[in-house]
């Protein structure tokens, strides 16, 4: 069965024809971390039913924008994730994060929190500062590096055309940046630049080798390997 089209020979429209249903975006926003199963997806999208998601799935594979594939022995389970196309949703979903920053506010009682959420928006923040600027904090040229908040790790990999990021800690960060997540919100939605944040000391820089103690340790205490 056909979606349903707003029928407007419009590019917008066309866009929303694809994307424009309720949870779609989340999803995408979960894939760009990687290839997940739908059992990762169901548990770091809370509200979405069984239904509503893999009925989103189905539809997000015959827009070309996932696909699912079966993972290799021992792993054996199907996975989702983005193709191309749906890669190239990334600065969407950017330029959205910072639209809707104004009303992010404080969380309510009723949100739910994951650290990968906010890969997003701190994916250019990041790729900025970290540029190889001699001038910069911290030493240029970095790499890879883990994020690490209260509520998770996730790690960022800088370099090509685009910076991507990954749920979980990274297995050999250059460095990792350990902040709460008010510094996070801050740093993503500009109310305090990366510098101004390292340099205050609301985010703990841990070098190479020293990073990997500390993915260790937040893999020990349940961060994805």
């Amino acid at each position: 069965m056909s979606r349903r089209s707003y029928d407007q020979y419009c590019a917008v429209a066309r866009a929303l024809d694809a994307v424009g249903d309720r949870w779609t975006l989340l999803i995408v926003r979960e894939l760009l971390g990687g290839a997940r199963r739908y059992t990762d997806l169901h548990t770091d999208l809370p509200g979405v039913s069984t239904d509503m998601l893999a009925s989103r799935l189905k539809d997000m594979e015959r827009e070309g924008l996932a696909t699912r594939r079966r993972l290799a022995p021992p792993g054996a389970a199907f996975v989702y994730e983005l193709t191309p196309r749906g890669r190239e949703l990334l600065p969407v979903l950017t330029a959205l994060a910072d639209w809707g920053a104004p009303a992010l506010g404080d969380p309510r009682p009723t949100d739910a929190v994951r650290a990968h959420w906010f890969a997003v928006p701190l994916l250019t923040r990041l790729a900025a500062h970290f540029s190889g600027d001699p001038a910069t904090p911290a030493a240029p040229g970095i790499g890879v590096l883990d994020v690490v908040l209260d509520e998770g790790t996730f790690h960022v990999t800088l370099g090509g055309d685009t910076p991507v990021y990954g749920d979980g800690p990274a297995p050999e960060p250059d460095v990792s940046l350990r902040m709460s997540t008010a510094t996070c919100v801050d740093v993503a939605y500009d109310q305090v630049s990366l510098s101004q944040a390292l340099e205050s000391g609301r985010i703990a820089v841990t070098p190479a080798g020293e990073a990997d103690a500390v993915s260790a340790g937040a893999r020990g205490a349940g961060g994805t390997p």
